[in-house]
């Protein structure tokens, strides 16, 4: 989940304001939901994106094979 959040963070840092917004949202939250994606072995997907770029940060479970 600590590369998740640094991705992400730096992800924001170069989308415009508006298109940032979900991702900012996102790091504000508390990250229970996505780690228990991940302790019942299912991958966590976020996607962020603007005009003419998505970024699609996902993590597995250890172990898992992407």
């Amino acid at each position: 989940m600590r590369w998740l959040r640094e991705r992400t963070a730096n992800v924001t840092d170069q989308l415009d304001t508006a298109y940032a917004q979900p991702g900012r949202h996102w790091l504000r939250n508390d990250t229970e939901h996505e780690l228990a994606y991940l302790k019942t072995g299912t991958a966590y997907q976020l996607t962020l994106h603007d005009e003419n770029t998505r970024y699609v940060l996902v993590a597995y479970p250890p172990g898992a094979t992407p």
